[in-house]
């Protein structure tokens, strides 16, 4: 019915990703999304300081998706940002920019896109964040469920 707001469906969340070392993830479609629109947030945890960093989201093309933006929690100023079309996939990508660093804590970063009408599936959508900390090079990567 015109007017009525879209029925809220649960998110899609994903195990949080824990590898050993200072470095945690976690992904989820936002509950926010609707039937054209959705925002995928990955959420990636450090217990030390990072002196490097790339998060990189990879979401498949199921139809219609195109950019229609992108935040991150930490400041903008620090990252350098790219989004575009690759092999299937829209892919963005945030590098934290020489000579910045991340304090311990938690940190999201989302990507926000349209899609064709309808519920969309994730289940093709990958995320993965690369750092660096005094302990070394760090990796975590997941996804999402299907369906969300």
């Amino acid at each position: 019915v015109r007017g009525e707001a879209p029925a809220q469906r649960p998110a899609a969340t994903a195990p949080a990703s824990r590898e050993p070392g200072p470095l945690w993830s976690g992904a989820v479609v936002d509950p926010h999304s609707n039937e054209f629109w959705a925002q995928s947030n990955i959420t990636v945890g450090t217990s030390a300081r990072l002196t490097a960093l790339t998060v990189e989201l990879r979401v498949a093309q199921t139809g219609s998706v195109t950019s229609t933006g992108a935040w991150r929690s930490l400041p903008e100023d620090d990252f350098a940002f790219t989004v575009g079309e690759r092999a299937g996939f829209l892919v963005y990508r945030w590098t934290l920019k020489e000579g910045r660093t991340v304090p311990a804590g938690e940190w999201v970063f989302a990507g926000q896109y349209n899609h064709e009408r309808g519920g969309r599936d994730a289940g093709g959508d990958r995320y993965s964040a690369t750092a660096t900390a005094a302990s070394g090079r760090h990796t975590v990567r997941g996804g999402f469920t299907p369906g969300g």
